[in-house]
Formats: structure tokens, C-alpha cells, sequence
């Protein structure tokens, strides 16, 4: 597998949280999109504010939500080869997570797989609000990766 420049920050704390495991998952998704070996990904796990601050200022939105994916837009044009290229960043909030997990009936560490492989999918140029098709090609890279998503909510 190439090897990433992955950072997880996480700003809550939890149990369900385990580091190393959504750090493989992440590199395991970006391997299987073909994402380039040295990419950069920041993962961040944190609170509903935090997650609901950045969706007001980055998109408009003022209110929480489960995970946002911001891809790295200074990457449109040619850059020198000593920058680090950078997939994106993306913010799961750990409280909309734990409900949502309560709410299907699955462990919070399944749903926090979900959310990580949802958002790095985003960023991988998958979207599911477009058309019935490209919901369904995002949900069966989902289930590539995570086994059958037949309990997971839709997105």
C-alpha cells in the first residue's frame, strides 16, 4: 500500500475512537481510489460546535451534521515538487455520530468507519446528490470497503 501523510486529531474523547484502525481504513480507501503514494489527509474528530461553526463558515450551513469534506482547492494549478500534495480535510462530529450510531443499532466505531470512508470518497470526487446513479456508485464503493451498508442510513 503507498504510503500517506495521514493526521488524526481528535478533540473528543471516546473509546470507540481508535486511531489506528480509521488511519489504516483511510489509507486502505485512498489506495483503492488510486489516490497518489506521499497525498496528505487531516482527519478531525471533534464536537458538534466545532463541526457546526465549520459548516456555517465554509458552506453556509448553520447546523451541526455527521462529517464534512473540504478537498484542498490550492491544488488546481501545477505547484512545486517540494508541496506536499493534500487530498483534503475532513471533520466528523463524534456527539452526531454516537446518535446516529444509537439510532441504526451499530457500534459508534462502525458508524465513525462510515463516516471516514464517506468523506474520503468526497473527496475523491464520489457525490450522492446528484442522481440516483451516483448515489448508488458512491454506496457500493462504500460497502467495497466496509462490507454490506444494509443497516446504514442514507445520506
Amino acid at each position: 500500500m503507498p504510503p500517506y501523510d495521514i493526521s488524526l486529531e481528535v478533540t473528543e474523547d471516546s473509546p470507540a475512537i481508535d486511531g489506528g484502525a480509521l488511519t489504516a481504513l483511510a489509507e486502505r480507501v485512498m489506495a483503492g481510489e488510486s489516490v497518489a503514494a506521499q497525498t496528505a489527509l487531516a482527519i478531525l474528530v471533534t464536537d458538534d460546535d466545532e463541526v457546526r461553526e465549520m459548516n456555517r463558515r465554509f458552506l453556509g450551513v448553520d447546523e451541526p451534521t455527521d462529517v464534512l469534506s473540504f478537498p484542498d482547492e490550492a491544488d488546481d494549478f501545477v505547484q512545486g515538487i517540494a508541496d506536499q500534495t493534500l487530498l483534503g480535510d475532513i471533520a466528523i462530529s463524534l456527539p452526531t455520530a454516537a446518535r446516529q450510531a444509537e439510532q441504526i443499532g451499530h457500534p459508534l466505531d462502525a458508524e465513525l468507519a462510515h463516516l471516514l470512508v464517506h468523506g474520503i470518497l468526497h473527496l475523491c470526487g464520489y457525490d450522492h446528490v446528484g442522481s440516483p446513479e451516483e448515489e448508488a456508485r458512491m454506496r457500493s464503493r462504500e460497502e467495497h470497503y466496509l462490507g454490506d451498508l444494509g443497516h446504514v442510513h442514507q445520506h
